[in-house]
C-alpha cells in the first residue's frame, strides 16, 4: 500500500553553494518516492503556510515577528545557521504547516509522513542548529488546543537530543518527550526530556535496535498517546557527517519498522517527519530518508 505523504514545492529554497544543510533533499525525496511507487500522486497532500497565530502558541511573538520580518539580530541569526531570506521564511512556515497536516491526517489514516520537519532545536524565543520554528511542538500544541488529542508522545530518534522540544513541554503533562540520542554530540548543553536515552559514540545496529526494542513497548503502554509524533532523523548513520553513531542502512530500516509496526499494531497513530541527515552524496541521503516511507508503506500493507 502506498503511504500518504505531505509535500510542498516550497520545502526547497536556495542556499549559498557549499552550505552544509542539504536543502535539495526535500524535492529529490519527493521525486524518489513517486518514482519507486512508495507513494502515488493521489496520496500526496499539500500543506498551507502555518499562520503566525499558530506559531505563536509555542514561540514568543517578538521572536516570530523578528524572524519573519528579517530583523533578527546577527548573533541570533548565526545561532540558527541558515542565511535569512523571504523565501526561507516562507519555506519554514510551510514546513511547519506540513507537520501539522501530517498530524491531522495521521489521526484518520494511521501513518502519515511529512517529507520535511523535525526542527527540534528551536526554543520559544530563539532558533538553533538549522531549526527556526519547532514544528513538532507547534503541531502538538495546536492539536491539543483544538481538542483533537489529549495526550501526545514525541518520539525523537534523531542523533541529536530534541532539546528545544524538551524545554517547551517540560511542564506540560499532556506531551511526553522521549529522546534517544548520541550523548557526545550537539547540543552540548542538554535539556531534560521526560525520558532521555543517551547513547555512546559508535553504537552499531544490534546495540541500538536492542535498546529501542526494550524501550518502546513499555513507553507506549505507560503514555498511551492519542498520537505519536516521530522524528526519524537518519543522522544516526555510520557515514553521516554530523552523527557519531554507527547504524547501517539496514539498521535504520529496521528502526523504522520497529517504531511504525509497534505503534500501528497497538492502535497508536503516527505522524513522522524526516529529521536530520547529512551526507556528501545527496542521492545516498535521499535513499536513506526514504527508508522511513518504505517501512511505513510495508507496515500499512502487512496489517489490516
Amino acid at each position: 500500500m502506498a503511504v500518504s505523504i505531505v509535500y510542498h514545492p516550497d520545502y526547497v529554497t536556495p542556499l549559498p553553494d557549499q552550505h552544509r544543510f542539504p536543502m535539495p533533499k526535500f524535492k529529490l525525496l519527493y521525486d524518489y518516492l513517486l518514482q519507486t511507487g512508495i507513494t502515488t500522486g493521489d496520496r500526496v497532500f499539500t500543506p498551507k503556510i502555518a499562520p503566525r497565530a499558530w506559531i505563536e502558541q509555542v514561540h514568543t511573538p517578538d521572536y516570530v515577528a523578528a524572524y519573519c520580518e528579517g530583523t533578527l539580530d546577527p548573533k541570533a541569526q548565526r545561532r540558527i545557521g541558515l542565511p535569512w531570506s523571504p523565501a526561507l521564511v516562507k519555506r519554514t512556515c510551510t514546513a511547519v504547516g506540513g507537520t501539522i497536516l501530517a498530524a491531522e491526517l495521521a489521526l484518520e489514516k494511521g501513518i502519515v509522513c511529512n517529507t520535511a520537519g523535525g526542527t527540534h532545536h528551536a526554543f520559544p524565543s530563539y532558533g538553533s542548529g538549522f531549526c527556526i520554528f519547532n514544528d513538532l511542538a507547534i503541531a502538538s500544541q495546536l492539536l491539543l488546543n483544538q481538542g483533537k488529542v489529549q495526550k501526545i508522545l514525541i518520539l525523537d530518534l534523531d542523533v541529536h537530543q530534541g532539546d528545544g522540544t524538551a524545554f517547551i513541554f517540560r511542564n506540560d503533562p499532556r506531551v511526553f518527550t522521549f529522546s534517544m540520542h548520541c550523548e557526545a554530540n550537539f547540543p552540548h548543553r542538554k535539556q531534560q526530556s521526560d525520558l532521555d536515552v543517551p547513547l555512546p559514540i559508535g553504537l552499531d545496529d544490534d546495540g541500538y535496535l536492542q535498546i529501542l526494542a526494550q524501550q518502546l513497548p513499555d513507553l507506549l503502554s505507560a503514555v498511551k498517546p492519542d498520537l505519536v509524533l516521530y522524528d526519524a532523523g537518519v543522522d544516526t548513520h555510520v557515514e553521516d557527517r554530523l552523527g557519531k553513531l554507527a547504524l547501517s542502512d539496514w539498521g535504520i530500516y529496521r528502526r523504522e519498522k520497529i517504531v511504525l509496526s509497534t505503534c500501528y499494531s497497538a492502535g497508536y497513530p503516527v505522524a513522522a517527519v524526516i529529521g536530520g541527515g547529512y551526507a556528501k552524496d545527496i542521492m545516498t541521503l535521499v535513499r536513506r530518508h526514504s527508508l522511513l516511507h518504505q517501512a511505513a508503506s510495508e507496515t500499512l500493507m502487512s496489517q489490516p
